[in-house]
């Protein structure tokens, strides 16, 4: 399996400030698994590097391990036996190496060090300023949890805010580049394994080991001693205190409650009283808040959904939570029968919207369409919903669509039945030029086929090519 997929942009980011002439310090964080060591591993090849990797332990103990790394790194004997008190000295002796390129520092988990002493930064940042800005060395400073990240390097009111000179913020790798996991496997198929493991690269990892969805699904999930079984606590956990009022709330969500209004009335409480956990959630890319594409100020609007953003969790709040108490009584068969049913239906056919969003931009840049549209997304009413819809003001152009994940071919009706909501949609009406696009997981029957040969307005993407 190729472990390194995608990140590009983030390989040239970091090349970019390697190059640049005197110091770099670039900050580099995302949550667990997805693939931020991996990416430094790839970077770091063949240039000369201290990789450094933070642990939960005190400060002094940290300080002795990166004085043995220190060491290794300089092949430095002297070092090896001495007493170091300060992180100065060790800084210091790096810098009076003299090397043929610019040395690379990376200090993994950064946010342990300021956990373990709340004054690290303000050390680091001492030692920044007057050992390492003015020379030929490049600091990327590295950890998994986004909020501690955040507080201690980025924000306004952090010792380094403004010493850094790049931030990358790692995310989950796009469908587009699934396939490079799998090459083996049809698109029908990444579609549904993405909607499993989403795009991270340790989940895929997992997953790869195994020939059927289901199967790996028993293996890595439902199996109590299964790496991922309790992932979802370990990633709230380490982010945030109240891991239960957390969890109640994202529950609620993937039982359907999208509405503010309804989350507070399931859990019982005012929705003001939930502002700070929605956001908390949004921030650590846990949710998002979507509103009808249309709508002027989707800040302000009243219109707002709350929805799962990650497709693991997501997957795991509707399948596994719920039934924790089959799995641990030993009865996963029953929980495997339960998702088999229902996955499709359930899961995997909100996920393929987001694939298909994903899909569209790509088709823009592609010129699929006389023109560009600079706003995608879904849009809803009282009585309507449209999987996608896109604008494009300046030409008023509207673009409407549909995702179907079916077994079977999709006929006219579904592309009649979009026809009929169109004027649902207000914006620009009476002034905009309408397209449709359908996409299918199962392909088009003959006659849409033929009645998409006869419209200008309307293009087709099957998905089992």
């Amino acid at each position: 399996m190729q472990h390194f997929v995608d990140r590009e942009q983030e390989l040239q980011t970091l090349q970019a400030e390697y190059d640049r002439p005197g110091s770099a310090l670039v900050v580099l964080y995302g949550r667990r698994r997805v693939g931020k060591t991996t990416l430094i591993s790839e970077f770091i090849r063949e240039k000369p590097a201290l990789f450094f990797l933070a642990s939960e332990e005190s400060e002094p103990q940290n300080r002795a391990v990166f004085k043995e790394k220190t060491a290794e790194f300089l092949n430095n004997d002297l070092l090896r036996s001495a007493k170091v008190k300060s992180w100065d000295i060790l800084f210091r002796t790096i810098l009076d190496k003299p090397f043929d390129r610019k040395p690379v520092i990376v200090l993994d988990e950064f946010q342990y060090l300021g956990k373990s002493n709340p004054a690290f930064p303000s050390i680091f940042q001492r030692i920044w300023e007057e050992i390492l800005k003015d020379r030929s060395v490049m600091v990327i400073l590295c950890g998994s949890l986004i909020s501690m990240m955040e507080s201690q390097t980025l924000s306004y009111s952090s010792p380094l805010y403004g010493r850094r000179t790049a931030q990358i913020r790692l995310k989950q790798i796009p469908f587009a580049y699934y396939h490079e996991f799998f090459p083996e496997k049809s698109r029908r198929e990444l579609i549904e394994w993405y909607a499993v493991t989403g795009g991270v690269p340790k989940y895929i990892e997992l997953f790869s080991g195994s020939q059927d969805l289901y199967q790996a699904i028993q293996a890595n999930i439902l199996n109590r001693s299964g790496y991922l079984y309790d992932e979802p606590h370990f990633l709230l956990q380490q982010e945030v205190s109240e891991v239960g009022s957390y969890f109640s709330i994202i529950k609620s969500i993937a039982a359907g409650n999208q509405k503010l209004s309804a989350i507070a009335a399931t859990l019982e409480v005012k929705s003001t009283s939930l502002t700070k956990y929605l956001k908390t959630l949004i921030d650590l890319d846990i949710l998002e808040r979507e509103v009808p594409v249309t709508e002027p100020n989707p800040e302000k609007s009243k219109k707002g959904l709350y929805k799962i953003r990650d497709n693991y969790l997501r997957f795991w709040f509707a399948f596994v939570y719920p039934n924790r108490s089959f799995i641990e009584s030993g009865h996963s068969a029953l929980v495997l029968e339960k998702i088999r049913k229902s996955l499709v239906k359930n899961h995997i056919a909100f996920v393929y919207e987001d694939v298909c969003q994903e899909r569209m931009w790509d088709l823009n840049a592609a010129n699929a369409w006389p023109f560009h549209f600079s706003k995608l997304g879904r849009y809803w009413d009282a009585k309507h919903e449209i999987d996608l819809a896109a604008l494009d003001p300046d030409g008023k152009n509207l673009i409407l669509g549909a995702c179907k994940y079916w077994q079977e071919p999709v006929g006219p009706r579904v592309f009649w039945d979009l026809v009929a909501k169109t004027d649902a949609v207000p914006w620009e009406r009476g002034h905009r030029t309408v397209w449709y696009v359908l996409f299918s997981a199962s392909g088009f029957t003959d006659d849409l086929k033929a009645l998409a040969a006869q419209r200008e307005d309307l293009l087709l993407f099957d998905e089992t090519t």
